[in-house]
């Protein structure tokens, strides 16, 4: 990133009177008028940006979702937050997830912290007095958790517990691990649980605290750019089923996630890639200025530049939170956020959880739902060109591979048993119009699917 693409930074006093004007100007307006504001430019320089979404009728009678249109601006503000907590220092930003009910949470973001930033920011979210630090067998090692455990162990009554690493472990049976932890230690209802790793340890640790006692708080410290920049945010939670991928869960929101992109220092150069198929899917459904950005600086993040890293975490959080905010439950506008994911899980399913890591198979997903979107007239084949080029550039894969068991058969039983099917029949993502635009509708054409997934799996083991 160079000097010209760095996020601008205001003053406290600028950021006051920015503030009250913006304030004023809210209160004149009918509420009809309102839209949230989030993001950044392809410049680098934060910019303001308003969620378009509109909700037709296809002609199937299926509900069409659209989102598009973001215009972008703002700054790299103190917010209320990071002025109470942060002491005015510019280490890290705060992003809100605004919700109702109170349950309003902060994602901190940033570099290195402080032990008493630390201790502040998390025991500010701790509502009782024990808590659980959950990780797995990898993360463990490195230090992290026994960091987390000294700095609270003054504060709270800590506990730990360490899961086995991978996909293949995220099973109601790992699930009850953590349980049977929670009841040996009589954690009460105030109890407070940590996640500590990445997405399979967020989702969960999610679920884990959502059925305990019937609910307890949580809090998210992912270590992943998969986690940091998707999964620990929205409240999704879960465990894989034999039949499907997350198809046991819930909703479960956390107290505040906690993001120290210092420990992506640690992250294997596989998993830093695969994480970023993540960001750039916001890119693609509603972030056009975002996409562009990582084509021109996609290096910066593989070499783990903080500055480049701070900001796509950054972005794609801003993202996530103001789609949350929109549809907290995924009735509509969230769901465009699984774009390549149906195609995704059903080659995660398909090849054996643990064969491809999660961002792995959403990038090859990515890579079918728009060449379906194509193939059916809904992008121009620019836009296709320019997906491929910059998943390729992240060093994601874009096919399958020759050994790969999977065949239209495989695809089709895993993709009906989808998440998003709804009265029997199968909703994708998919790109519509230009960069920044897609569609979550029922109403495409199943000839192209078919063809698409046909010529994927065409030179794969699973058809021979």
């Amino acid at each position: 990133m160079t000097k010209q693409q760095q996020p601008t930074t205001f003053c406290v006093t600028q950021v006051r009177a920015l503030v009250f004007v913006a304030s004023c100007l809210l209160l004149s307006m009918p509420s009809s008028a309102f839209s949230f504001h989030v993001g950044g430019s392809s410049t680098g320089v934060p910019s303001s940006v308003s969620l378009s979404r509109s909700t037709s009728k296809s002609s199937s009678g299926t509900n069409l979702v659209s989102t598009s249109q973001l215009e972008m601006t703002a700054t790299n503000e103190a917010s209320a937050d990071q002025q109470q907590v942060g002491n005015g220092n510019e280490n890290y930003d705060v992003v809100r997830v605004d919700l109702t009910d109170g349950r309003d949470y902060p994602i901190y973001i940033g570099t290195s912290y402080t032990d008493e930033q630390i201790t502040e920011m998390l025991t500010s979210h701790i509502r009782g007095k024990q808590v659980l630090i959950i990780t797995n067998d990898r993360i463990a090692p490195m230090g992290y958790l026994e960091k987390y455990e000294k700095l609270l162990a003054p504060h709270r009554e800590v506990h730990t517990l360490v899961l086995p690493d991978g996909e293949s472990k995220k099973t109601l049976e790992t699930l009850q691990l953590i349980l049977d932890k929670a009841l040996t230690e009589t954690l009460d209802r105030k109890c407070t649980f940590i996640a500590l790793g990445g997405g399979v340890i967020g989702d969960m640790v999610g679920f884990a605290a959502a059925v305990y006692q019937r609910g307890v708080d949580f809090i998210q410290i992912p270590t992943t750019v998969m986690a940091m920049t998707d999964s620990s945010v929205g409240g999704k939670t879960g465990v894989n089923h034999p039949l499907g991928k997350n198809m046991v869960g819930a909703f479960h929101q956390p107290q505040c996630v906690f993001i120290d992109t210092d420990s992506l220092n640690t992250l294997p150069d596989r998993e830093l890639q695969s994480g970023i198929a993540e960001i750039i899917k916001y890119g693609l459904i509603r972030d056009s200025d975002l996409f562009q950005w990582l084509e021109e600086n996609m290096a910066k993040i593989l070499e783990r530049d903080p500055i480049a890293t701070r900001y796509a975490v950054k972005r794609s959080c801003e993202n996530k939170a103001e789609v949350v905010k929109a549809d907290e439950k995924e009735a509509g506008v969230r769901a465009t956020l699984n774009l390549g994911h149906t195609f995704g899980h059903a080659i995660e399913s398909g090849s054996g959880y643990g064969t491809w890591l999660h961002g792995e198979a959403v990038a090859i997903g990515t890579a079918m739902a728009t060449t379906m979107s194509a193939e059916m007239g809904w992008i121009e084949i620019d836009l296709v060109e320019r997906t491929y080029k910059l998943l390729e550039k992240a060093k994601l894969p874009v096919e399958l591979p020759l050994d790969s068991p999977m065949n239209r058969d495989i695809f089709l039983k895993y993709m009906s048993a989808d998440k998003k099917v709804a009265n029997g029949q199968l909703r994708l993502i998919l790109l519509k119009g230009p960069l920044g635009n897609c569609v979550f509708t029922g109403d495409f054409d199943e000839k192209a699917m078919v063809s698409t997934i046909d010529e994927f799996v065409a030179e794969c083991a699973g058809v021979q």
